[in-house]
């Protein structure tokens, strides 16, 4: 992304260009134009990559709490079957209290399984621990393909800055066309990043497939 040092460099270029005259001043409206929505894009980025962070972060929590919760349920259960073994031999007050402690054992073991009245009613067995990780993976993976298409788009944008500053110097029209151009490519990059984020990678996945399946025709 470009800092304060680039942004600067880009208001630079057009107080030149409004200076000549004529159609750098026009050029220059260009510059600002693309500028701004350079500013726009990359805040969204940055905004989107430390959404994706935190849900990386506390996807990473669960699954840890995930792994500790079925350690102790397998433990648990391992107990159990090695109590059932000693209660079918046992007699008496030792076979009832086995039978009682086999019965609190699979209570314990069926609590870390599922319980979702725990953690403010969001669940905190496996299931509820595995559910919910699967959930901050996949809001992870939306907040990653809205910091791409904004990537994208910053990336339109200043190439759009640099044609339109080239036009100001070599007086080529043209180079500002391509500007305009290749800054409507950032746009709609910056407008999927918002209503269809995952719409890139999609089209990149079936070039891929269609490629991989010609591929493996030909062999």
């Amino acid at each position: 992304m470009a800092g304060p040092h680039e942004n600067l460099e880009h208001a630079e270029h057009a107080q030149h260009a409004a200076h000549e005259g004529g159609n750098n001043k026009k050029i220059a409206l260009i510059i600002s134009v693309l500028a701004l929505f350079l500013a726009f894009s990359e805040t969204f980025g940055k905004s989107a990559q430390t959404a994706a962070l935190n849900y990386q972060i506390e996807a990473s929590n669960l699954w840890n709490f995930f792994q500790a919760k079925n350690i102790r349920r397998t433990a648990t259960l391992v107990a159990i079957q090695s109590a059932k073994i000693e209660a079918a031999t046992a007699e008496g007050s030792r076979k009832a209290a086995l039978e009682k402690q086999i019965a609190e054992w699979t209570e314990t073991a069926a609590r870390y399984q599922s319980e979702p009245e725990a953690g403010g009613g969001k669940g905190e067995g496996t299931r509820e621990l595995s559910r919910r990780a699967i959930e901050m993976q996949k809001d992870r993976d939306l907040q990653l393909n809205k910091y791409h298409n904004f990537e994208f788009a910053s990336a339109a944008f200043q190439i759009g800055i640099v044609m339109a500053s080239a036009a100001v110097i070599t007086s080529m029209v043209a180079l500002a066309w391509a500007a305009i151009g290749i800054g409507m490519i950032g746009v709609l990059f910056t407008a999927t990043g918002f209503v269809m984020p995952t719409f890139p990678h999609d089209v990149l996945h079936v070039i891929e497939s269609l490629f991989g399946v010609q591929g493996g025709g030909a062999h």
